[in-house]
């Protein structure tokens, strides 16, 4: 009996323009794709991406890769340590936050333990999320839009009532360390506080215990 080789092909979904977007790849709500390892070398030192950084607010249509969401997402909240500390500090190591990320054809969750994103929907919630944030443009200008959320419950459980500071702090470090990250890329971003919680929290449908309380629309600056 002769045997034949089977030969499997593979396809793994891109941000870059030429290739398939990741929506048509990923057709069910909950699927969930691995990112790429982020490489911890840049072209930037810190004292560069400090003095670089300003706030952008038009942006380029070149979408970004999926290299680049990888960096952005791991700045955010990537794990650092085997024991699961990550890149911004969290009282207790009780990590409340939770990392959405809004590209131009659907939403997805940023999984830090597995360094992966979830689908949660198939949809273009820019322009909704821009009319709950006071229509402010640079959020449908921008392909990738990060939206960091909190869940108070888990630092309450330790810190009472000063919890809420504690996590107003941590959600400050998560925010410069996606900007600093965005500089170090050569892209460019803008820090945006001003929305209608319960709004932002419609057009995301986010879980009850979830909040959002910062948005970073990201992306190549216009020249």
């Amino acid at each position: 009996m002769r045997l034949f080789p089977i030969l499997l092909f593979c396809s793994f979904p891109a941000f870059s323009a030429e290739a398939q977007s990741l929506e048509a790849k990923l057709m069910g709500e909950g699927q969930v794709m691995q990112l790429p390892k982020p490489s911890l070398r840049g072209k930037l030192s810190l004292e560069e991406a400090l003095d670089k950084r300003h706030s952008v607010r038009e942006f380029s249509a070149t979408p970004l890769t999926i290299e680049q969401i990888s960096k952005l997402l791991w700045a955010g909240q990537g794990i650092t340590r085997d024991w699961g500390g990550r890149t911004a500090p969290s009282a207790g190591a009780l990590y409340p936050i939770e990392i959405y990320l809004l590209l131009q054809e659907a939403l997805y969750h940023y999984l830090p333990k597995t360094h992966s994103i979830e689908l949660v929907t198939q949809q273009d919630l820019r322009a909704k999320l821009a009319e709950a944030a006071l229509r402010q443009e640079s959020i449908t200008a921008a392909l990738a839009v990060f939206i960091i959320c909190a869940d108070l419950s888990r630092t309450a459980i330790k810190y009472g009532e000063r919890s809420r500071r504690y996590v107003d702090i941590e959600v400050g470090h998560v925010g410069q360390n996606i900007l600093l990250q965005a500089v170090s890329l050569g892209l460019g971003a803008v820090p945006i506080g001003a929305f209608s919680d319960a709004k932002v929290k419609q057009v995301l449908n986010l879980s009850q215990a979830l909040e959002a309380l910062y948005i970073i629309p990201v992306g190549h600056p216009e020249e």
